[in-house]
């Protein structure tokens, strides 16, 4: 639900989608703070995926919130929500603030370093809001981000620092690809908050 329409920020996309950049929207400390609590508290479980039929496990880890108790398909797995942490709320809350946008659940995902990533992919799943904001938070240590569109391969890249936010929203999941490319000279770990819209939480 949209909290309200006018959005002073530029979209960064050329076309055929809309992502705008934030910035750094918690100081150093804050950022720091949640990244600490956020791996420890959290309840972390080893990702899965269907790869040619195949349900494989990866060494990235995952986490689902919501208000509600309820299981949700991603990445052809399904996953069981956990209600909200405090943090989470105070988190939800701000990047709902920043954005005009309201959500009602969180996917999280631990990347130990920078030996593990996520490989081309669009969040348009079916139980997705069609057109719905996804605001991604990043906490730990920088990683880039890149958007490749669908037909012609145009490249768009960001460097994700912690306490960023990044939306995504509009046609980009149908039009765009994005993913999280490996390297090896990270050497720390990175936390992905990405807040989301979904049919069946509300």
């Amino acid at each position: 639900m949209d909290l309200f329409d006018s959005n002073p920020l530029s979209n960064k996309l050329p076309f055929d989608g809309e992502v705008y950049y934030h910035g750094a929207i918690l100081s150093q400390k804050e950022a720091l703070n949640y990244f600490d609590i956020l791996l420890s508290k959290i309840a972390w479980k080893r990702d899965s995926s269907v790869l040619f039929g195949k349900k494989i496990t990866l060494d990235r880890k995952v986490a689902l919130y919501s208000e509600k108790s309820l299981t949700y398909t991603y990445a052809g797995v399904e996953r069981h929500t956990i209600p909200w942490t405090k943090e989470l709320l105070e988190l939800k809350s701000l990047v709902e603030t920043k954005t005009g946008t309201s959500y009602n659940s969180c996917l999280l995902n631990l990347y130990h370093s920078g030996e593990e990533g996520m490989g081309w992919h669009s969040d348009g799943e079916k139980e997705m809001k069609e057109h719905a904001a996804i605001a991604s938070l990043s906490l730990g240590a920088a990683r880039n981000f890149v958007f490749k569109h669908k037909e012609n391969k145009h490249k768009v890249t960001f460097t994700l620092e912690k306490g960023d936010l990044l939306v995504m929203k509009g046609s980009t999941q149908e039009q765009w690809l994005h993913s999280l490319p490996k390297s090896k000279k990270v050497k720390f770990p990175r936390i992905n908050l990405t807040f989301r819209s979904i049919h069946k939480f509300d």
